[in-house]
């Protein structure tokens, strides 16, 4: 097919064949990935009025992608820095590009979106803006608008066009609420999209052909008589179930009251604009998303969900010489919970895995967690029994060590003893092969230290995994005094390889967040010995933002191997020759356990009483009766920082002792693996974000130490570069 020229800018190009058909491609050439720069809302604008002047020139337009994936989004790092000052900039941006989708929408013309690669964020916006969307079949394309993840709503027309496309209801649940990401065929069900094909030649004729059909093509809310699916938020019914559908939209109770504004901002967005005119909804999104994008949670969110994110997934902590090795065939020794689980994330890789046990019987009762997981996505319709039986497939039970021959990578997830797991490596190291990587699965104990009873100390590593393992995105790879950089690399290779985020620490007692996270617990734990009620205490910790309450989360750890983790903690500081600030939390564990015989949820008894399901009944009325005091004098404000700020003052610590390399593994580890809270942007975005900057962070962190003790000493490393801007 001949073509001719037509448009011209700096990031798109348009060419017209034969058949009348202007194609646009949106190609950045200062970029790997298109994304709403300045150049390309230049280029839109010299295109949309283009468009307009020569509509007689083609009947139809195809936009398309010149990169791999179709568009990026919005320009992250303008969004990132945007402050109050910046409010009419971002309005007016926001309205500049929403002008221009709104014109090629009601060009006159069928627009199709052909998407070559994922379309996220402003890139889906584009999308929406066309009369009809086409992905390719592609296994790394996502589709959707996850800006509310990021502290921000759609505000290029996302929520607007969703509202009239889906509902109210179904907008906020499926498509803006909670941000979800879907591939190819997920968006197609769901109607993200509305064709799938196999190849960018059939993509690219299906648009046209589809052009040809629908040549009065015109979005269904520019036709006379369109209403909203399931009505506007003044419809009789619907306004009865904004309470439910707020608290299912942003994924989380009323009740818990962090400062995370872009879920309460999205739903407003949506019910707002639901009784109003398209334009005038358009406005509404617009002053919604700039008060999100000039707030400070935002910038948090962009800083860690995106820029640490990225740089961790990048390799910013692999070495960079080491090639890249992912195992042929995986030993998982332990089949309880954990080992299970990991052999089930393995084999859902695509990679075979031997799950050994003392006996046969407790091997095959490890693979029932994979046959159960797999069994429900069958039952739900998530998967197919097809695809099932080929994962559990590739998972062999086994008791034998034979049955370990050629594994070239082996996770150890035994008791926490050291010399059981030495013991499980030696059982099977003359099967393995002569380089296998070696990874123990540990929360607590000294790489290092293991290492010294396997026969390869420089292919040893530690791979602590969270549980559930098949949910929790996060593992923390430490890196013990003889680790090699080739055992780092397949490290943080395998843990890509099965979907996860790695994070990489040096070694010590508790690494980095087993250590962190215990500061939480201290600080929860201690006010309650210090007369605080225990509700009280748990919705300080909900209301700062994290998921759990200390009290619960404890329960859930056992109070028995949190005091096993603390004293050994001590005992490592004390060998380093660091200080050991007692908490009085300390003596309230003890006097849970000893005294109380109260060690946890598992036992069904803890800070909690718990049903004989393990459900919750509530906390348990000893602990108000002996320790709460109407006169502890502690303000709420001060519960919620001393939670939050002890965490980064010991992160701190973590980044001068060297177990934290860089801070993008320091607020992604925080965020994903211990639950800190997200608005923060992880425990040292926290410190750099905190009003009046550093200065105001050491400030606080100083009155806290005054009223409550030394816990809350600022590391010198910190005071000193504070001074530097006094």
């Amino acid at each position: 097919m001949s073509t001719s020229t037509a448009v011209q800018t700096s990031t798109i190009n348009g060419e017209i064949g034969d058949d009348r058909v202007l194609v646009l491609t949106i190609d950045d050439p200062t970029q790997a990935t298109n994304t709403m720069n300045d150049a390309f809302g230049q280029s839109l604008a010299s295109t949309i009025d283009w468009l307009e002047a020569h509509r007689d020139d083609f009947d139809g337009v195809i936009v398309t992608s010149g990169k791999d994936s179709f568009f990026s989004g919005g320009d992250l790092e303008l969004l990132r820095d945007a402050g109050p000052n910046d409010h009419a900039a971002i309005s007016g941006a926001l309205d500049f590009t929403k002008d221009k989708f709104r014109r090629l929408e009601r060009l006159g013309k069928p627009v199709v979106a052909a998407l070559g690669g994922t379309a996220l964020g402003g890139g889906y916006e584009i999308a929406l803006a066309c009369h009809y969307r086409i992905a390719l079949d592609k296994k790394s394309s996502r589709f959707g608008l996850p800006e509310v993840t990021l502290g921000l709503l759609p505000g290029a027309g996302g929520v607007t066009r969703t509202v009239r496309m889906f509902g109210v209801v179904e907008a906020l649940t499926r498509v803006v609420g909670q941000g979800q990401r879907y591939r190819p065929a997920q968006a197609l069900e769901l109607g993200l999209v509305d064709e799938v094909v196999d190849t960018e030649e059939a993509m690219m004729a299906s648009a046209r052909a589809w052009i040809t059909a629908h040549p009065d093509a015109a979005q269904p809310w520019d036709k006379n008589g369109f209403e909203i699916p399931g009505g506007t938020a003044a419809s009789p019914g619907l306004a009865d179930r904004l309470p439910a559908l707020v608290a299912a939209a942003s994924g989380r109770t009323p009740v818990k009251g962090a400062p995370m504004p872009a879920p309460i901002a999205v739903i407003t967005a949506a019910v707002e604009g639901s009784v109003l005119d398209f334009d005038s909804a358009s406005l509404v999104e617009t002053e919604h998303c700039t008060s999100l994008a000039c707030g400070p949670v935002s910038g948090n969110l962009i800083q860690s969900m995106f820029f640490d994110l990225g740089s961790i997934n990048k390799g910013v902590s692999r070495p960079p010489a080491e090639p890249q090795r992912v195992p042929k065939k995986v030993l998982v020794i332990g089949a309880g919970m954990m080992g299970a689980a990991i052999a089930y994330v393995v084999a859902s890789a695509k990679v075979p895995v031997v799950l050994r046990d003392v006996s046969i019987e407790s091997a095959e009762r490890g693979k029932d967690y994979a046959r159960s997981i797999l069994g429900k996505s069958v039952a739900k319709g998530r998967t197919t029994q097809e695809a099932a039986d080929a994962v559990l497939s590739l998972i062999t039970a086994s008791a034998d060590a034979a049955d370990t021959e050629g594994c070239d990578l082996v996770v150890e997830a035994v008791f926490e003893d050291p010399a059981v797991k030495q013991g499980a490596f030696e059982a099977v190291d003359k099967y393995l092969t002569a380089d296998a990587l070696l990874c123990s699965n540990t929360s607590t104990l000294p790489i290092t230290a293991l290492a010294e009873g396997v026969s390869r100390e420089s292919d040893f590593v530690g791979t602590h995994f969270f549980s559930p393992v098949d949910k929790m995105p996060l593992v923390e790879i430490v890196v013990g005094e003889h680790t090699s950089d080739s055992a780092l690399a397949r490290a943080f290779d395998f843990v890509r390889m099965i979907g996860k985020t790695p994070i990489v620490v040096g070694d010590s007692h508790g690494f980095f967040t087993t250590r962190v996270i215990g500061r939480f617990m201290d600080e929860a734990i201690s006010m309650v010995a210090e007369g605080v009620h225990p509700s009280t205490v748990e919705q300080a910790a909900l209301h700062a933002g994290y998921p759990s309450g200390a009290l619960a989360l404890m329960d859930e750890i056992s109070l028995t191997l949190s005091r096993h983790i603390r004293e050994g903690m001590a005992e490592a500081a004390r060998a380093d020759g660091r200080e050991w600030i007692d908490s009085k939390s300390y003596t309230l564990v003890d006097r849970m356990v000893d005294e109380f015989e109260r060690p946890g949820r598992k036992s069904g008894r803890g800070f909690y009483d718990y049903a004989e399901d393990g459900s919750k009944a509530g906390l348990w009325p000893g602990l108000a009766e002996h320790y709460v005091r109407a006169d502890h004098g502690i303000p709420f404000e001060d519960m919620m920082d001393r939670m939050l700020i002890a965490q980064s003052l010991d992160s701190i610590a973590c980044l001068d002792e060297g177990v934290l390399r860089t801070v993008a593994d320091a607020n992604i580890g925080s965020i994903m693996g211990i639950g800190y809270p997200a608005w923060t942007g992880g425990v040292l975005q926290f410190v750099n974000q905190f009003d009046g900057g550093l200065s105001g962070f050491v400030e606080r962190a100083d009155e806290l130490r005054e009223r409550y003790g030394d816990r809350f000493i600022v590391p010198s490393s910190l005071r000193s570069r504070t001074e530097r801007y006094l």
